[in-house]
């Protein structure tokens, strides 16, 4: 009767065994979760980096006014239009809840000393529309900047 016993105790899955087969269940989830929506998972990291981009852009609008003892770059007026960022003429579309009325380049206020490059909307942005935007209120010292493309809702910072 012992000797049964004692074969029923043995008789079961090592450790190892278990972790291969939870280690491989896992590789499996990873694998199915990419190949089901890999768009959503795109559009995803680049909202990320739309996130980061208008959180760079706003700082280092806010390290460029400390700087110069408050002064804001020239450029951008407490006038309440939104303007897109770039060195384009004029035209430039968002589709943003709001519309730019004009452009503003802040690539020789910001570029080298407060950012390495001024940054562009992985999706469609370029130096001429970055793909981000600015306002600045009329009553305020605020200022807005956002995403003009997103993926997933609206991406801003005020400040």
């Amino acid at each position: 009767m012992n000797k049964k016993l004692l074969k029923k105790k043995l008789a079961g899955f090592t450790l190892i065994e278990l972790l291969v087969v939870i280690a491989i269940i896992v590789i499996l989830f990873a694998v199915i979760l990419v190949a089901v929506d890999p768009a959503k998972r795109i559009g995803q990291a680049q909202d990320a980096v739309r996130r980061q981009d208008v959180r760079d852009i706003s700082e280092a609008i806010q390290e460029y006014i400390v700087d110069n003892n408050g002064s804001f770059p020239s450029g951008l007026i407490a006038d309440g239009s939104y303007k897109m960022l770039g060195a384009c003429s004029s035209g430039a579309s968002c589709v943003a809840q709001t519309v730019p009325e004009a452009c503003l380049d802040l690539s020789g206020f910001l570029v080298d000393k407060y950012l390495a490059e001024m940054p562009m909307d992985p999706e469609n942005g370029s130096a001429a529309q970055t793909g981000y935007y600015i306002y600045r209120a009329t009553d305020s010292n605020r200022i807005e900047v956002g995403a003009c493309d997103t993926n997933s809702g609206v991406i801003k910072v005020k400040r």
